[in-house]
């Protein structure tokens, strides 16, 4: 961790903390709530062992990186604006790209807007549905399976407010166990009543975290506050309404997508069926492998960090020498489960 370097750069109006390490071509690694670029602690250093320059920088809102107060800062296109900008003070023209909850969903933005940047992409967790005209905005579809208590919906509440008073009430230690412990297939659901202050306090660490991780994210919440991660959700549906022009617009670069099969996303309505059944490859015409990872639930790159570098490094190491050579991984137009490992599937589409 020590060979790990942390500089700022000035991008798009705002002071942006980034962490790397290694030569070679890059690989930017985008965080998730509750997360920062901590998150990828173990991708970082093996993959850099491998002969990759990683970077890793703390999103707008979060750890060592400026939060703009308003959350009409936050939308999709703001952020991706921050990374755009991020590359071109590195002089970086194209990265490998890596994604987890809120970072796949900003990564998926960033190869819908500007692919001209992005070389391939290994995401985790989120799934990208192409928006078409009679799409629903996918809060709506959240609401109307969970109810209004559902977490995320309660993270659209404006604020500052009754969220981040929730949050005050509980130890912000406890807070991330909550977190890190809960996205398994149950949704989480927060009563107005009780709030987070009703939850009770996971009995074990969560999978892959130790007591020294924990305290590194309590003490960067401590300094900044939640309510620039929030926000990202309160732009939810801002983001929507301008992502408006790309209806119809599907993501067009080399794509591995990797997801646990405990990850409350991975039981989202339709979804599951979705990823395996040709949904899923028809809106990212170029996915190339799904990975069904067995007994892991929303954090598999920190729950099992080992297995997750190397499905990154497999896949990008397969494409590095391709860049000139659109078809050399062109897919097949089948889908054909094999089993990978004891806790793994593999799907080739």
């Amino acid at each position: 961790m020590d060979k790990i370097e942390h500089i700022t750069v000035a991008t798009n109006g705002i002071n942006m903390h980034v962490a790397s390490i290694g030569t070679g071509p890059v690989i930017l690694f985008l965080h998730g709530f509750p997360e920062l670029w901590y998150s990828w602690r173990h991708q970082l250093l093996h993959l850099s062992s491998l002969g990759y320059r990683c970077v890793a920088p703390d999103l707008r809102g979060y750890g060592d990186t400026d939060a703009p107060e308003s959350a009409s800062q936050y939308t999709g296109l703001h952020v991706v604006g921050d990374l755009i900008g991020l590359l071109d003070s590195f002089g970086i023209d194209q990265v490998f790209l890596v994604g987890h909850d809120w970072g796949a969903m900003i990564a998926w933005y960033l190869c819908l807007l500007r692919p001209d940047r992005v070389r391939a992409l290994v995401n985790l967790n989120v799934a990208f549905m192409a928006r078409h005209p009679k799409t629903i905005n996918p809060m709506e579809v959240l609401k109307s399976s969970y109810g209004e208590d559902y977490y995320a919906c309660r993270f659209q509440e404006p604020g500052p407010g009754e969220i981040e008073k929730d949050f005050a009430q509980v130890a912000t230690a406890k807070m991330l166990r909550i977190f890190f412990s809960s996205f398994g297939p149950k949704p989480l659901i927060v009563p107005k009543e009780t709030g987070f202050r009703g939850l009770p306090d996971p009995p074990c660490l969560p999978l892959g975290f130790s007591e020294e991780d924990i305290n590194f994210y309590a003490n960067k919440f401590n300094q900044k506050g939640f309510t620039g991660a929030l926000n990202y959700y309160r732009a939810i549906n801002q983001t929507w309404d301008l992502m408006s022009p790309w209806i119809g617009v599907k993501i067009q670069v080399p794509v591995k997508f990797i997801i646990g099969d405990q990850d409350i996303n991975y039981h989202l309505p339709g979804l599951k069926e979705y990823i395996l059944n040709g949904g899923f490859k028809k809106d990212v015409p170029r996915l190339e492998e799904v990975v069904v990872m067995g007994g892991v639930a929303h954090f598999p790159n920190q729950a099992r960090p080992e297995e997750v570098s190397e499905h990154i490094y497999s896949f990008f190491k397969k494409l590095q020498f391709s860049k000139n050579n659109p078809k050399a991984n062109s897919t097949t137009s089948s889908l054909n489960g094999n089993r990978v490992s004891d806790q793994a599937h593999l799907h080739a589409l």
